[in-house]
C-alpha cells in the first residue's frame, strides 16, 4: 500500500515549496528511486524545470518534463497534464488535489507551507488518504 509522508514547511512562499520539491526530488534520485513530480501549472512546472539545475550547488538531478512517447526518460520527470505510467516509485504533489493515479507510487510526498489556503488544501488532502486507510507520517522542515 502506497506510503504518505506530509512535509509542513515553515515558510509562507510559493517558492520555498518549490525548492522542497527539488530537495525530495534530489534525495529520491540519491536513494537511486524514479520520482514524478506533479505540479499545479504548465508555469510551475517549467519553474521546477529550471530550479531542478540550480538549486543546489555540485548536484545534479536528470530529470525532463513528462512525454508519453519518451523512450529513455531521466530518473525525475515533471508534469502538471499527465498520468504518468508505472515506471515512478515516489510522487511529488505540488498540485492542490490529490492526484487520481496517486495509488501506483510506493510512497507520496506531500508538500505544504505555512501559506493559510496552501494548509487549508494540505489538511482536505491528508483527511483524504487518512479517511482510506493510508500510512501517513509529517515532517516539520525548516526553510
Amino acid at each position: 500500500m502506497t506510503e504518505v509522508d506530509f512535509y509542513l514547511l515553515k515558510d509562507h512562499s510559493a517558492q520555498g515549496r518549490v525548492r522542497l520539491a527539488c530537495r525530495v526530488a534530489n534525495k529520491a534520485y540519491q536513494l537511486g528511486k524514479r520520482v514524478f513530480i506533479h505540479t499545479e501549472s504548465a508555469a510551475q512546472t517549467r519553474q521546477l524545470d529550471d530550479l531542478l539545475w540550480t538549486f543546489q550547488q555540485n548536484s545534479f538531478v536528470p530529470h525532463e518534463v513528462f512525454r508519453q512517447d519518451s523512450d529513455n526518460p531521466p530518473p525525475v520527470l515533471l508534469g502538471h497534464d499527465a498520468e504518468p505510467d508505472a515506471g515512478s516509485e515516489v510522487l511529488i504533489n505540488l498540485a492542490t488535489e490529490v492526484p487520481l493515479f496517486f495509488s501506483r507510487f510506493e510512497r507520496v510526498a506531500e508538500l505544504v507551507n505555512e501559506d493559510p489556503a496552501i494548509r487549508q488544501l494540505g489538511r482536505k488532502r491528508y483527511s483524504f488518504y487518512k479517511d482510506r486507510g493510508y500510512a501517513l507520517r509529517t515532517h516539520e522542515i525548516k526553510s
